[in-house]
């Protein structure tokens, strides 16, 4: 089925789930009209429909390809990736004096679904750009700004993010990367990188790579990393590319999915670079980049589920199999596949609302410079991140079993979306990770901006009740979730010993977005009374928030269990 973009519920969703006018009523985004925003959204979904959807399929048999050195990409990808840049979708929320369109990172958010949505593997490219952009808008001289902004603004050049070695992953503080200096203001980068996403292709003029390393002497750990600028080619005086940089594509990984998107393992022999930020300030400017690629990676999580519910729901609609007791005889019709649909629709828009409200408070922080706001974007990030990926894989998953055994044939295209999207809960720190620092740098601040956030979601739902008697019921269920979710807050904030956090760090973020999706449903519910919303919200609050009370009880049940068996009981 082709897919088509949620735009409708985009729309929605700005207006009465997360108010994107708290942020286009401010004198940063005063031209983000809704006429505007509309347009944006139109045209977005226009071009993930119309050239990236014909993609998908054609780079899942097509995979990316290393020839001669160059990244081949599959047929019909550079023509996308040209679409994307000349409509200026590389840099919607970029600095319009770079030739960005500067519009709140909540619109971007829309755009990098439906992009998602219709062809992951480009949007990953897509993400890459933007958050180098971000990186460099913040952390690059003058002198650099004006050489590659304008390059990746344009999609003329392409943008990556160089992490991970060998032996160091989630560890980053073990890189051991090194950066000489030239004694000319640049530097010599020598090493080896794996899982470079777009590490190269043929649809740009050059790549410039952001790499972290190692200077002489530097301290151990991640305080002894700076950040580096290393391109392809070097740029010549007039800033088009110069001399091949001493750089080079090692092989490509054979991975699971995301076949058109190539992994790159990359090596670097004494290849020239600039830095980034101060010495020693590689993790800061990087994480620029990261955490603008959290908020991209959990919103792809939510395209992918977005287009594995169409699918699903379009085979659902179509085949005929038992008795249903109705004139249409389709699998929707049955109860276990009526279950599965409205799981997979219900929980799409909680993540969706998520995903929505963590770059409303980005739009917000940038805007006002108010710290509430910053803690705001800080504590809904990791949520984003694991909650939106983890519905991908969901949604991945059960539509394949809504499919039945044409599920798992690859001729219908439904095992594709649970492939490509089973990376995102690795990528950009694994989601225990994002739990793991939910429950710790999230909560240095004594959990003042988590009950910040319960504090407004109960004075809201208490606001419901008077305006909307007849979503009392509902509402009074998700502000007793709300009150357990605060407890445990609590309970999280009390404990000195980390691991005992640690242990519950996965279902406390799994509990913390059931109750959030509770909340922006019933905001849903009171926006639209007597639509379908309605009915959506209820089955949501009534059959998927009560999972958040046994998420919330494990959460606190401390670290000890996890260590009740010891390593010759777990082989035993």
């Amino acid at each position: 089925m082709p897919y088509r973009a949620p735009v409708a519920d985009y729309q929605f969703i700005f207006d009465h789930v997360v108010r994107l006018r708290q942020a286009t009523e401010t004198e940063k985004f005063a031209e983000a009209s809704s006429d505007v925003v509309s347009a944006i959204l139109n045209e977005a979904g226009r071009m993930a429909e119309d050239v990236l959807d014909p993609l998908r399929r054609s780079g899942d048999l097509h995979p990316s390809k290393l020839e001669n050195g160059v990244v081949r990409t599959p047929p019909g990808f550079a023509e996308g990736w040209k679409a994307i840049s000349e409509g200026g979708w590389l840099a919607t929320s970029a600095s319009e004096e770079f030739g960005g369109m500067g519009l709140p990172m909540t619109v971007t958010t829309a755009v990098n679904e439906f992009q998602s949505g219709s062809c992951i593997a480009m949007n990953v490219a897509t993400l890459m750009n933007q958050g180098q952009i971000e990186a460099l808008e913040h952390h690059a001289s003058d002198e650099i700004k004006a050489i590659y902004l304008p390059k990746l603004v344009s999609g003329e050049w392409s943008g990556t993010m160089n992490l991970t070695e060998p032996q160091a992953g989630s560890d980053v503080g073990a890189l051991s990367t090194k950066a000489e200096p030239n004694g000319d203001g640049t530097y010599a980068i020598t090493g080896q990188k794996i899982y470079i996403s777009w590490g190269d292709s043929d649809m740009v003029e050059n790549v410039s790579h952001l790499v972290l390393a190692r200077l002489p002497g530097a301290v151990a750990g991640t305080k002894g990393i700076s950040l580096f600028l290393v391109p392809k080619y070097i740029p010549d005086e007039d800033g088009n590319p110069g001399v091949a940089n001493d750089l080079r594509v090692v092989s490509l990984e054979h991975k699971l999915g995301l076949h058109a998107s190539p992994t790159c393992v990359m090596q670097y022999d004494g290849a020239t670079g600039w830095l980034i930020g101060a010495e020693g300030g590689g993790m800061a400017a990087m994480f620029t980049m990261m955490n603008n690629a959290r908020l991209g990676v959990g919103t792809q999580g939510v395209g992918v589920a977005e287009g594995a519910y169409q699918q699903a729901l379009a085979y659902a609609l179509d085949r005929k199999q038992g008795r249903t007791g109705t004139d249409a005889g389709v699998i929707a019709d049955h109860a276990d596949v009526r279950r599965m649909l409205m799981t997979m629709k219900a929980d799409i828009f909680a993540a969706r609302s998520i995903a929505l409200s963590c770059a409303v408070a980005i739009d917000m922080q940038h805007a006002t410079g108010q710290a509430e706001w910053a803690a705001r974007a800080a504590l809904l990030t990791p949520i984003n991140k694991a909650f939106g990926t983890d519905v991908g894989n969901e949604i991945a998953n059960t539509g394949i079993q809504v499919h039945g055994g044409m599920g798992f044939v690859e001729e219908t295209g439904a095992a594709q979306f649970a492939r490509d999207v089973r990376v995102t809960t690795i990528y950009e720190g694994t989601n225990g990770i994002q739990a793991m620092d939910l429950v710790a740098r999230k909560m240095m601040d004594g959990g003042e901006a988590a009950f910040g956030l319960l504090d407004e979601i109960e004075a809201e739902i208490e606001a419901i009740k008077t305006r909307a008697p007849e979503l009392s019921d509902l509402a009074e269920q998700v502000w007793q979730a709300s009150e357990t979710l605060r407890e445990t807050t609590e309970w999280m904030v009390a404990q000195r010993d980390l691991n005992d956090r640690f242990a519950g760090a996965v279902p406390y973020l799994r509990g913390f977005a059931r109750v959030l999706g509770g909340y922006f449903h019933l905001l849903a519910a009171a926006a639209a009374p007597g639509t379908a919303r309605v009915a959506l919200a209820k089955f949501y609050i009534t059959r998927m928030l009560p999972e958040h009370d046994g998420l919330l009880v494990q959460a606190r049940a401390g670290a000890e269990g996890l260590y009740a068996l010891s390593f010759d009981d777990l082989v035993a």
